[in-house]
């Protein structure tokens, strides 16, 4: 185990429900959602020996942070809306404020995000590539690329061509499949509203998170038949290379997350320019023993640098999304 002060968030979130009791936990996880719940009970399963000394600094940091939250405990509609929108986008946040604020239940479309993607695969292979991409954009990329493994390539690269080519959905087509995926699970029914899903971002956002070999054929299909669409979505793929554009503050906090055996892994496959990135934003004690670990790692599989670069981009996806770092660099618009 670990010390405190090296623990992640997601080991911390997972011993302060481990300290709160099963009732109280389970409360608490009712309002995440499917791969925050499988992402924590994963964490909590893993946590083993946790010291008195560790939960008791786990809760006190807590804790302070919670005094410093000064809006928390309001317990007001618009700043749950707020809070939701800033953090997930207007879009996104729109169905999930709903089942917050009015108890709504999941839909079909939602329930699929309760389960595994080979699961989902076996339930959607016979669908038509227009429907599937219709049910990959609905989920959130990390779920879709694992439903994707579990498709058939040929199908898979239809399903993606057509996800990259979507701007909007009809809210009668949103209906008309969420009614048969209740239908299928057993699920009940919601209204649904017209939603803005898939495109070029939707496609490498999926794509991104693919092992990269089959990223590449999946991108391969989608330029056979349209080649400028397979343009604009490599313009959306974000690659391990493209760290390097980090602004300083970013790689910093992208660093206290990235467990230390990852990062030795990816960096073996980093070209030289990248690894200078990370070694200047670590403190020289801590960028000279990167280095030594780095040369005394043996040769490492080719598919294990690429495992491991892909966790890393994930995180940084995950920071990105929750505004904790900007993927698009210090090189855009000028701060003041």
């Amino acid at each position: 185990m670990t010390e405190s002060a090296e623990l992640n968030g997601l080991d911390r979130s997972a011993i302060l429900l481990l300290s709160l009791g099963e009732d109280e936990a389970a409360e608490l996880m009712r309002h995440l959602g499917p791969r925050e719940v499988q992402k924590l009970g994963a964490a909590m399963a893993r946590l083993s020996r946790i010291s008195t000394d560790q939960a008791q600094t786990v809760l006190q940091d807590f804790r302070a942070r919670l005094e410093r939250q000064t809006s928390l405990g309001v317990g007001s509609d618009q700043y749950i809306r707020g809070m939701l929108t800033k953090a997930l986008g207007a879009d996104k946040a729109g169905n999930l404020i709903d089942r917050i604020l009015h108890g709504g239940e999941a839909s079909g479309l939602e329930n699929l995000k309760w389960m595994d993607g080979r699961s989902i695969a076996d339930l959607i292979k016979l669908e038509h590539p227009q429907v599937l991409a219709m049910i990959l954009a609905y989920m959130e990329p990390e779920q879709a690329s694992d439903v994707i493994h579990h498709l058939p390539p040929r199908q898979a690269g239809e399903a993606m061509l057509r996800l990259a080519s979507l701007e909007t959905v009809q809210p009668a087509a949103i209906r008309e499949l969420n009614d048969i995926l209740e239908e299928q699970l057993s699920g009940e029914s919601q209204n649904l509203q017209v939603a803005i899903l898939g495109g070029p971002k939707a496609a490498a956002d999926i794509l991104n998170r693919l092992e990269g070999s089959f990223s590449a054929d999946i991108l391969d299909k989608i330029r056979e038949t349209d080649n400028e669409l397979a343009e604009k979505v490599q313009e959306k793929m974000f690659v391990f290379d493209d760290l390097i554009k980090l602004d300083d503050r970013s790689m910093q906090t992208l660093l206290r997350e990235i467990p230390s055996e990852n990062l030795i892994t990816a960096l073996k496959g980093a070209n030289p320019g990248l690894r200078d990135k990370f070694f200047n934003n670590m403190s020289k004690r801590a960028a000279e023993m990167l280095r030594d670990d780095l040369e005394a790692k043996g040769p490492v599989r080719v598919s294990e640098v690429e495992s491991s670069q892909k966790a890393i981009l994930q995180i940084a996806s995950r920071l990105d999304a929750a505004g904790q770092i900007s993927l698009g660099g210090g090189a855009g618009e000028a701060m003041i």
